[in-house]
């Protein structure tokens, strides 16, 4: 009795998921063996101007204290993108051609990054202007 109510609520909870997050309820919870919930990946490609920037006093001026926007204390090696207010301090983005194809986070933001534009993060800034000016879709 104790175990047909367990299963009665479990089958409760399958059909309001499905419900407000569109989970297949009945495909999910008619498999025992597949208890999980399934996962809900949402990808946006988007495409920007994608410019770089070091931690120096001519990219950053005055916030040139290797703190960004977010509170991230700057490492050497740190991979991360200054974005408009609109995307979220830890967003992940897929940039192609930075960061060696991984995904990064937004930690920083720039006075003059708003609308389509990106900055990406280099240690120095010969990187910075290497990277130069850019124009990419990228993956969010």
């Amino acid at each position: 009795m104790k175990e047909d109510r367990w299963e009665f609520v479990g089958f409760l909870f399958t059909m309001c998921c499905s419900v407000f997050i569109g989970w297949e309820a009945n495909s999910w919870y008619s498999d025992p063996a597949n208890r999980e919930a399934p996962s809900i990946v949402r990808h946006d490609v988007r495409t920007f101007r994608v410019t770089a920037y070091c931690p120096c006093e001519k990219c950053c001026g005055r916030f040139a204290d290797g703190i960004t926007a977010s509170g991230h204390v700057i490492k050497p090696g740190d991979r991360f993108v200054a974005a408009p207010p609109e995307y979220t301090f830890g967003t992940i983005m897929e940039i192609p051609g930075y960061a060696a194809g991984k995904s990064v986070l937004v930690q920083d933001r720039g006075g003059v990054i708003k609308g389509n534009r990106l900055d990406v993060y280099f240690d120095t800034h010969q990187e910075a202007l290497n990277w130069g000016v850019q124009i990419l879709e990228v993956k969010l």
